[in-house]
């Protein structure tokens, strides 16, 4: 039987290595992040069952984690956290999170409302209708994508570009990879392809935008950076 896994967003080391031991010692396999912005790359990731998510974070804070989690995926969510006024609860709750428990906690307590949640939901996987990259979201379903929710419109081919470097964000990809990938085994044509539908994409989202997400290395590829 394969194990659940549970990803722990937690920047103090200590604290997120007993939880993770404590986990393990119950049958999960346990990742761990200590800052916002890498929480949320592997919060997305396919294998993550539960993610238990601090609310002070570096880089991106847990409230803006969890609303960006939410965008794309319905993945069970405990915001842990030492402050335990009733507004950042109600935040916390308002952004997405299904359980909340502050520090300092007891162990057993967390695992119960992890066993309850995971029973509820029936250990399903989360919701993969949405990619996310940084500001950048794409609905599977409707093939449409959003930047900081505005609308970008883009052909199929366009679109089929950009999901595939999302879903390999953070990744230098080759144009041999590219050209495999999203314009299959058996294309015959020119190889420059890739190059012009970057900058068809570039035009339509880094330069309308003004950022610099899809950046080219030199002498390989090309790679979506999420910050």
């Amino acid at each position: 039987m394969t194990k659940e896994r549970i990803l722990i967003v937690e920047d103090e080391i200590k604290l997120a290595r007993f939880i993770e031991l404590e986990l393990q010692h119950e049958g999960y396999d346990v990742a761990s992040a200590f800052d916002g912005r890498e929480g949320l790359r592997m919060a997305l990731q396919p294998d993550i069952a539960l993610v238990i998510l601090d609310i002070m974070l570096p880089v991106l804070n847990g409230m803006e984690v969890c609303r960006r989690i939410r965008q794309a995926s319905d993945i069970p969510i405990i915001m842990l956290t030492a402050r335990d006024e009733i507004m950042d609860k109600v935040m916390g709750l308002d952004r997405g999170a299904d359980d909340y428990i502050t520090k300092p906690f007891n162990i057993e307590e967390l695992l119960a409302r992890i066993r309850s949640i995971l029973k509820r939901r029936g250990s399903r996987p989360a919701d993969r209708r949405h990619l996310i990259a940084g500001d950048l979201a794409i609905d599977l379903e409707r093939y449409q994508v959003f930047y900081r929710q505005e609308p970008v419109e883009l052909t199929k081919r366009e679109f089929d570009l950009l999901k595939y470097l999302v879903e390999n964000q953070n990744i230098v990809l080759t144009r041999d990879i590219l050209l495999r990938e999203v314009w299959g085994y058996d294309y015959i044509g020119d190889t420059n392809v890739v190059d012009v539908y970057i900058r068809y994409l570039r035009s339509k989202i880094d330069q309308r935008f003004d950022i610099n997400i899809i950046r080219t290395v030199r002498g390989v590829g090309y790679i979506l950076e999420n910050g």
